[in-house]
């Protein structure tokens, strides 16, 4: 390779494989302008083949008149299934209809159709050579079998029934013909099938029927004389004599026993009332006596006279004597005429008993008749059973043979198919595609070109360059990157990587501080940059880290939280969605950013004397929201310091970065705002303190706090400062 050491490695140069190209271009142009020019010649010079398709739709078909052969068929279910659509594909293809169509449309005499007949140079070579054999040593039919073959598809259209017949010929009028020839010929011997099956059922069912004819008369027979001789005559279609009379005398006997009970209660009511005394008025045979009815009115009036006299006249008037005795006689009369109806009623339970007797008796004696036609019966069923066999399978029988009869014409039988597309003489070639061959030519010889071009330029070495990649420039290239390492990323534990743009100290011990700087390899004499970890640099580490809330201690007290608060409206400023928490006991946050220091906040949330929605407020000097510290007892409040997990949750889900200021806060106090230790705990020191800052980094590394940053308030606390006075 040009320019490249042996044991050099080497990188492949884009840039100079495209320029060589373009350098080459008009070659490549020229090469892609010849071969498109030879594709075009080729597709000229080929013959023209036309393809056309008739397509063929597979169905059960059937006369109008063939109901009920078209009602066997709804009920034996569906017959056209996959594998008979598959059939008759192969049958389409099978060789005695190939035959029938060539010898139909006489292609035997077609040149086409017999290639090896006027043979060529290259074959008749291939053949003296052996690595061809010589196709006139098959016979004549055979060679056009194979030719109308290989120009001829048959499929079955995806998700139908429906078949596709397609030929391809170098004449377009055969292409066209062939197709619709395969159809008709597919249809004659589908038809001709079903007029062959409709004769042989007609030769089949003459005898039979003639032979179930004299079965069915010899049986009809033997049942009349069978009936004739026992006496199992009928009254109707399906009882016997006997029977019948037994049914209508066991339903005689059913009435007069209802007419015998039915009297009897009566009676038995009657008797009930005479011996009681109590008035018979009320029971319906007493009611519907006349003479009662003219004893009854009679009472009446006498019982009128009475109490209208014993009003004005004494008790032994004799006048009321009369009256009384009067009274009297009318009411024995009642009661002998009550005597008579009672008589009356007994001597119906009596002749409805009688009645009862006799019909059981003649019961008893039907029955005995009825058991021995019953033993009769037996036999005359199973000559009925045989009959009716006979007769059902004689009627079945010539059923079928009337529908095979009337089918022996050929428009009788129609094939299972139809053609629902005919071919057509097509117009433009299927092949070849002069334009898709010169376009197909022109791209595979562009492409070609340009990558012999590239290989060549590959193997000469010239698209070839040195890789430069020795330990010392990887070490330079390591400094200048670590030198570009954001200041602001958090400083990690011993022996753990650092964070992305941010310093997040997580110290053990009080020295991790010295040793994170003498790791950094600063020179002694530099100054120390003020901004390490500025407001700024941990707002840009919140916004890379992406996290939901973040919780803010102060050691230092108000100047700490004004950093805090320097933080969100940085953070506001940016764009983002912020809200802080005044957790504080002072509640300088909400002096700094309140508009009404006395606004609801979070300890009236807590306490229940304030709503969600009333505690959140913005800042006046930023889009920052704000939930102030409250003006509730902060003691009383805190009892339900566990709810603010919710609280922060909710929160959360609503803003990008959710800010809690908590003071001089300790482990056990963050520990109970959330349950999750995967937060950002800012240190918010002004001035950085060694000895508070390495206990409380080992104080939360301890509690399980990975996530610490350190954030000195610097001139953005003061900047707080002063826009808050």
């Amino acid at each position: 390779m040009s320019g490249v050491a042996r044991d050099q490695d080497v990188d492949i140069d884009l840039g100079q494989l495209v320029r060589a190209v373009w350098a080459r271009r008009l070659r490549i142009l020229a090469i892609t302008l010849v071969g498109a020019g030879v594709a075009f010649a080729g597709a000229k010079i080929m013959s023209p083949q036309y393809r056309s398709e008739t397509r063929i739709l597979i169905e059960p078909r059937a006369p109008a008149f063939a109901s009920t052969q078209q009602a066997n068929d709804a009920s034996a279910g569906p017959l056209m299934d996959e594998l008979n659509i598959a059939s008759q594909v192969q049958l389409l293809q099978s060789a005695d209809l190939l035959k029938k169509v060539i010898n139909d449309l006489k292609l035997y005499n077609l040149p086409e159709f017999d290639d090896a007949a006027s043979g060529s140079a290259m074959s008749s070579i291939l053949v003296k050579l052996h690595l061809k054999k010589n196709p006139l040593e098959n016979p004549p039919e055979e060679r056009v079998i194979d030719a109308f073959v290989e120009r001829l598809q048959v499929y079955q259209v995806p998700g139908s029934r429906v078949i596709g017949i397609t030929f391809t010929s170098k004449d377009p009028k055969l292409a066209a013909a062939i197709p619709n020839a395969m159809a008709n010929v597919y249809l004659s011997t589908q038809s001709g099938a079903k007029l062959d099956s409709n004769s042989e059922a007609t030769r089949w069912l003459e005898p039979e029927i003639e032979g179930l004819r004299q079965k069915v008369s010899e049986a009809e027979r033997k049942v009349a004389e069978y009936r004739t001789s026992h006496g199992l005559l009928q009254t109707n279609g399906t009882t016997t004599f006997p029977a019948q009379q037994l049914n209508d005398i066991s339903a005689e006997l059913t009435r007069v026993r209802g007419d015998k009970a039915n009297a009897e209660a009566r009676a038995q009511a009657v008797r009930n009332a005479l011996s009681s005394g109590e008035a018979s008025d009320t029971l319906p045979d007493i009611m519907s006596s006349q003479a009662i009815q003219r004893l009854k009115g009679t009472e009446s009036g006498l019982q009128s006279q009475i109490s209208d006299l014993q009003t004005s006249l004494l008790n032994n008037h004799p006048r009321l004597k009369s009256l009384r005795a009067q009274l009297s006689d009318i009411r024995s009369q009642i009661r002998q005429e009550t005597q008579k109806i009672l008589a009356s009623i007994e001597n119906e339970s009596k002749v409805a008993d009688l009645r009862a007797s006799e019909l059981e008796r003649q019961s008893d004696t039907v029955q005995a008749n009825s058991a021995r036609a019953g033993e009769d019966e037996v036999g005359l069923n199973a000559l009925e059973r045989e009959a009716n066999a006979q007769r059902q399978l004689l009627e079945t029988y010539l059923v079928r043979y009337r529908e095979a009869a009337s089918r022996a014409d050929s428009n009788s039988s129609p094939a299972d198919a139809r053609i629902v597309s005919r071919a057509v003489e097509p117009v433009d070639p299927y092949f070849p595609k002069v334009v898709p061959i010169v376009v197909v030519a022109a791209v595979a010889t562009l492409i070609m070109s340009a990558i012999v071009i590239m290989l060549a330029e590959l193997f000469s070495g010239r698209a070839l360059r040195p890789t430069d990649a020795s330990p010392e420039t990887i070490e330079a290239e390591a400094v200048v990157e670590e030198k570009h390492v954001p200041q602001a990323a958090p400083i990690a534990a011993a022996g753990k990587p650092v964070q992305p743009s941010m310093l997040a100290v997580v110290a053990d011990e009080e020295d991790t501080i010295e040793d994170v700087k003498a790791a950094e390899d600063v020179p002694e004499d530099e100054p120390e940059d003020d901004n390490e970890f500025s407001v700024a640099s941990v707002a840009d580490y919140l916004t890379g880290s992406r996290a939901p809330l973040a919780i803010a201690i102060s050691p230092t007290g108000e100047n700490g939280s004004a950093a805090t608060v320097s933080l969100t409206r940085m953070l506001a400023d940016a764009g983002h969605r912020v809200i802080l928490i005044d957790m504080t006991g002072s509640g300088y946050p909400t002096e700094l950013m309140a508009e009404d220091p006395a606004a609801p906040g979070v300890t009236d949330l807590l306490c229940g004397e304030a709503a969600f929605g009333d505690t959140i407020h913005g800042d006046r000097l930023s889009d920052a929201h704000l939930i102030p510290q409250g003006q509730s007892d902060v003691r009383r409040a805190m009892r339900g310091v566990d709810r603010l997990s919710l609280l922060l949750d909710a929160l959360a889900a609503a803003y990008d970065l959710v800010v809690v200021e908590c003071g001089s806060a300790d482990v056990a106090g963050v520990s109970r705002l959330t349950r999750s230790r995967d937060v950002e705990i800012i240190l918010s020191l002004p001035e950085v303190e060694e000895t508070i800052f390495v206990a409380l980094m080992t104080e939360f590394q301890a509690a399980g706090y990975e996530r610490v940053v350190l954030m000195s308030g610097g001139e953005g606390a003061e900047q707080a400062l002063g826009r808050a006075a």
